[in-house]
């Protein structure tokens, strides 16, 4: 295969991987503005939960296709199944209807990422990938770039063409997918093996049953209680779920969904824990410092995505870098060790975050966790394929990004779980100290301030409910609109607030406030919505430790992961090599295409018209 088709190749994957990498960051900076339109802030990890639940589900289905029909029938059908869910998204009444659209999304989205990877492992060895890896790499960082911005802009405009400007985050999908359609179709011809036409289907079912229950009492287990009756239901179907798709697998063997006999090789096994533990780590970084930029720096969605790009930074820097040097030694054991390392620290930097932290220092917390992502994300990935035969590799893929991606799902709905379970108790702490609580109810006693426009929407949610009781108790010749009297008021009623609680003065929905629309902290004064930043970044420093001690359980099994040797041909050539007395392959469309001459032993695939290989 000459340089020239590789990239032609190579353009059809990349315009199906950007469809799923822009909309995995087009979102992020634009939920809370979906959510407040919406009326759910609390209700948002069920939209990006459903995403990632179908796209973690669909994707060891639509890879085990893959190898049954070939992978540009079943790479198209992803792109239109995701296509469908983007136009459904953007016509979405409520959380929860975006929620079940974005499931439909997710159904695509799971073979975009993995197929696309898949593809490169057949057509590239593991060493001469990091030549083209930055391509995947410009994808990627363009997307995370683009993405973050193009929804800031998104979320912040009123109307574009006479429809919510949020809904464009969704919309924005359909001209880039028939561009993405038109690219597949016109470059992506590969030649398949043949593959058996059993699909596991029982495997699919039980994967289902077993990640479902345990996401959603991941998600409501604060609202029902984590030992009621609903959270038990919810945690002994995945029980059986977990058992039955185990002994689903075994029954299948080699046609299973996942096949079990893959993770008696210690590298794949070790580097599949090792992808759900980041995926943990990364997904829930992603959804979590967003939240914290909008609602704690008070940075609107556009300038939210502007700060991103620290992240996407140290991304980008530390796999341009490992890349480079995987290529050049054939070693790789290193990054691993070294990426969850950067997490660690990363992680444990963030929970010094404080609501007064200036803004670039919460961004050198956001460059080392792109330091170390940038390190592990493709790593693992060549780490999983060069492990085993070249007959599962798309398999493999699948179940590397799989595992992953399961991660990733159960990160976000715990971290978010942890995250708004926090709050109201972080809040209601917050209402306990006195230097937060004197600014605040002086602020809310004054006239000027609570008369004030910008201010209407937290005295009418939170502090009309306090200051109301105040006010009736007083004289009549009391006037708050002096300092003095109204500081003399304060020093009264301070030390009964502050011992009681808000809720002990009729401030009850300050512990709910994040539950619904957040946009009266947008506007309001520093003095009466800094309790509310104080504790909002306090239940974010739970959230980051419970982030470190994952990473940190991925830094201690870096250690064992085995770095095969990697391989010096690619998954096409080694099955020419052993086939090609056998005669053809089948290309996708059932037309023969006749297998490249294998090279002699020991030597490498030669690429036409493209750089000398570099040797170890």
């Amino acid at each position: 295969m000459t340089h020239r088709q590789i990239l032609f190749i190579i353009f059809g994957l990349m315009s199906g991987m950007f469809l799923a990498s822009l909309d995995q960051t087009i979102v992020g900076t634009a939920i809370r503005t979906i959510a407040d339109d919406l009326h759910g802030l609390s209700e948002q990890a069920w939209v990006t939960t459903a995403y990632l639940i179908t796209s973690t589900i669909s994707t060891p289905i639509l890879g085990k296709l893959s190898d049954i029909f070939g992978r540009r029938p079943i790479f198209l059908t992803a792109i239109g199944i995701f296509l469908v869910g983007s136009l459904l998204s953007g016509t979405a009444w409520s959380m929860y209807s975006l929620a079940a659209f974005r499931a439909v999304q997710g159904i695509g989205a799971g073979g975009l990422m993995s197929l696309a990877l898949t593809v490169m492992g057949d057509i590239l060895a593991p060493r001469e990938r990091a030549k083209y890896q930055g391509y995947f790499l410009a994808v990627f960082g363009t997307s995370s770039v683009i993405g973050p911005l193009v929804g800031g802009l998104f979320a912040g405009a009123g109307q574009i063409l006479f429809i919510s400007g949020w809904r464009w985050v969704f919309l924005i999908n359909l001209p880039i997918g028939v561009f993405s359609l038109f690219m597949v179709t016109r470059f992506l011809h590969l030649p398949k093996r043949h593959g058996s036409a059993v699909i596991d289907w029982f495997g699919a079912v039980f994967v289902i049953l077993a990640l479902v229950p345990g996401l959603i009492v991941a998600e409501q287990g604060r609202t029902w209680g984590w030992g009621s009756w609903g959270a038990w239901l919810c945690y002994g179907l995945a029980a059986f779920g977990v058992v039955a798709f185990v002994i689903a697998e075994l029954r299948m063997k080699e046609n299973a969904l996942i096949p079990l006999a893959l993770f008696k090789n210690r590298t794949f096994s070790v580097a599949t824990v090792l992808g759900v533990l980041v995926g943990f780590g990364m997904f829930g970084a992603l959804l979590t410092v967003p939240l914290y930029l909008q609602l704690v720096q008070g940075l609107n969605p556009t300038q939210s995505g502007f700060t991103m790009i620290a992240m996407v930074a140290g991304l980008m820097i530390s796999s341009i870098v490992s890349g480079q040097l995987i290529s050049r030694t054939g070693r790789y054991k290193i990054f691993p060790i070294t990426g969850t390392g950067l997490l660690v620290l990363a992680f444990f930097y963030m929970t010094f975050v404080t609501a007064d932290r200036p803004l670039w220092w919460a961004m050198i917390g956001m460059f080392g966790i792109g330091l170390g992502l940038g390190q592990l994300m493709q790593t693992l990935t060549i780490a999983s394929q060069n492990a085993v035969d070249i007959r599962y590799i798309g398999v493999a893929t699948s179940a590397s990004t799989f595992f992953r991606q399961i991660g990733g799902t159960v990160g976000t709905a715990v971290l978010l779980s942890v995250l708004f379970t926090r709050i109201p108790n972080t809040i209601a702490g917050a209402f306990t100290n006195p230097s937060l609580v004197r600014p605040a109810l002086d602020a809310a006693l004054n006239p000027a301030v609570a008369g004030a426009a910008n201010n209407r929407g937290i005295m009418s949610t939170i502090y009309d409910t306090i200051v109301s009781p105040i006010k009736a108790q007083l004289p009549a010749q009391v006037d708050l609109s002096n300092a003095a009297a109204r500081h003399q008021v304060v020093n009264q009623v301070v030390s009964r607030i502050t011992s009681s609680g808000p809720s002990g003065s009729g401030g009850g929905g300050t512990t709910g406030a994040f539950n619904g629309d957040t946009a009266f902290l947008t506007t309001a004064s520093r003095a009466l919505k800094e309790p509310f930043l104080v504790g909002f970044s306090n239940a974010m420093v739970t959230v980051f430790w419970a982030g470190l001690v994952v990473v940190a359980v991925a830094f201690v099994l870096s250690w064992f992961l085995k770095a095969t040797p990697l391989r010096g041909k690619s998954a096409l050539q080694e099955a020419a090599d052993k086939a090609h007395e056998g005669g053809a392959m089948v290309a996708p469309g059932g037309a023969e295409q006749e297998l490249p001459e294998p090279e002699p032993a020991g030597v490498r695939p030669r690429i036409a018209d493209g750089p000398e290989p570099v040797t170890g």
